[in-house]
């Protein structure tokens, strides 16, 4: 059952224990390579800029504002698992946010009911997506550009280009608000959803199963996995952490603007492109996504607070993006040779 091994590149500690300490140190580099550099980042621009960056406005305000592209970096990274993707995470965002409000102010719903409706909207998109995908054989690709099209066309029919403004209740906004510790509350969810993905991911066999058929999905059927269920679960899991995370951006804009949203798409996939680099090079991961995302954040926060021009973040956003896919190929690359090397030789 070779397909069921971990496909990552992190080195074993039967590997590492056979090395000298320098090329122990090498071997280790890919795997904490991205978060060293993000602390030599915090260190660079703390230097240069003591007044403003080492502060805790300064964290309160990132993780503030990253919040929701974490959230939708995780939910990218799961159908990433499986070898799909899914851009109904930067698509979604701006009907389900629009929703949250509209169902509100415009139908007179119960915050609480709104929300609900948005995270079941979520999970239908999710299953929309998987049935494309697994029953019709849709590339996933074109799967989701196709969904994610049309429910960006159906925020603008519904918001007829305009704003959705209201009065929305402090129960619905403190979703947002509210302060723990002194921090923004979307961290912590931040936290509790990537918490729960890394047990998931790491500690229960619908994780390994997850990873075995991103390795191989005909190999994971050969071996009893029902390919189908599990790709279209992580679908439903994936729009439903979009939906949520579209609720946390309601709650922070209290505006409905079927105009915003498309700009998360592309931070969400690099996060979650260079969480396949890192701590566990080779295949998308929790923790390498989150590391992901705070390099992104510290980036553009210090390269904004350096005076740097308005469009900085797409431009960092894009290179890093490239980068991030170049490093993953090469992982990938890297874990086939590293199989082949494996291989025993037949003997004559």
């Amino acid at each position: 059952m070779e397909s069921l091994r971990s496909n990552a590149l992190e080195p074993t500690r039967t590997e590492l224990a056979s090395l000298a300490r320098g090329p122990r140190l090498v071997r280790l580099l890919p795997v904490y390579g991205l978060p060293l550099l993000t602390v030599a980042l915090i260190l660079f621009f703390s230097l240069a800029l003591p007044d403003t960056f080492p502060t805790f406005l300064n964290l309160r305000a990132v993780l503030g504002e990253k919040a929701v592209i974490a959230l939708l970096s995780l939910a990218a990274m799961i159908p990433m698992m499986t070898g799909r993707i899914d851009l109904t995470v930067g698509y979604g965002i701006v009907i389900w946010h629009v929703l949250a409000i509209s169902l509100q102010t415009v139908y007179g719903l119960h915050w609480s009911v709104a929300v609900l409706i948005v995270l079941l909207g979520g999970c239908l998109l999710g299953l929309v997506n998987g049935l494309l995908v697994e029953v019709a054989q849709i590339d996933s690709f074109i799967a989701t550009l196709g969904t994610g099209t049309l429910i960006y066309a159906a925020a603008l029919w519904h918001t007829e280009g305009r704003q959705v403004i209201g009065l929305l209740p402090p129960a619905f906004t403190a979703l947002y608000t509210t302060q723990l510790f002194g921090l923004p509350i979307a961290a912590f969810y931040v936290l509790a959803v990537a918490i729960a993905l890394w047990l998931v991911s790491d500690y229960l066999p619908i994780g390994r199963y997850l990873y075995a058929i991103g390795a191989n999905s005909r190999a994971a059927e050969l071996n009893g996995i029902r390919t189908r269920r599990f790709v279209i679960g992580a679908f439903v899991a994936s729009g439903l952490i979009g939906a949520f995370a579209g609720v946390v951006l309601a709650a922070k804009l209290r505006i409905g603007q079927a105009s915003v949203g498309l700009e998360f798409l592309l931070p969400a996939l690099v996060g979650a492109f260079l969480g396949s680099t890192t701590i566990k090079p080779g295949r998308v991961n929790v923790w390498g996504t989150i590391i992901g995302v705070i390099i992104l954040a510290v980036g553009i926060s210090g390269i904004q607070q350096m005076g740097g021009a308005f469009y900085v973040e797409p431009l960092f956003n894009g290179a890093t993006l490239l980068v991030a896919i170049g490093i993953a190929g090469y992982a990938q690359r890297r874990r086939g040779s590293v199989r082949h090397a494996r291989r025993p030789t037949p003997k004559s």
